[in-house]
């Protein structure tokens, strides 16, 4: 994931847009392609990577990681590293993660509904 620059036209149009539009800033933190699947596989409980990687098989492993990341800089999950050997990571939903997911349900509902 390559650096945003922080002073351009796009970023502050972004940034903008997020504080105005609280639509616009729930899809900033969970919209995308992997982001979605990846919260969707998580709200049964936690799940450990390589779990997630069968999961979504069409994943690419930088992808997972990317977002798994993302994620957690925004507080939807949370990464635990267990000092066993050999060391697994699992990730849980956090709080905030576990409010999204009615959201997802009912775009779930919707889409089955309007995928003609």
């Amino acid at each position: 994931m390559g650096k945003i620059k922080e002073a351009s036209t796009n970023n502050q149009n972004r940034k903008e847009i997020i504080e105005h539009c609280p639509i616009y800033f729930t899809l900033d933190k969970i919209g995308g392609r992997w982001k979605p699947l990846i919260l969707w596989y998580l709200r049964e409980g936690g799940k450990r990577y390589s779990e997630l990687k069968k999961d979504i098989p069409t994943i690419t492993e930088k992808m997972l990681i990317q977002h798994l990341k993302q994620l957690e800089a925004d507080k939807l999950i949370t990464r635990k590293v267990f000092a066993v050997m050999p060391p697994h990571v699992e990730y849980k939903l956090t709080k905030s993660g576990k409010e999204i997911i009615p959201t997802l349900n009912s775009m779930a509902t919707w889409g089955l509904k309007n995928n003609t």
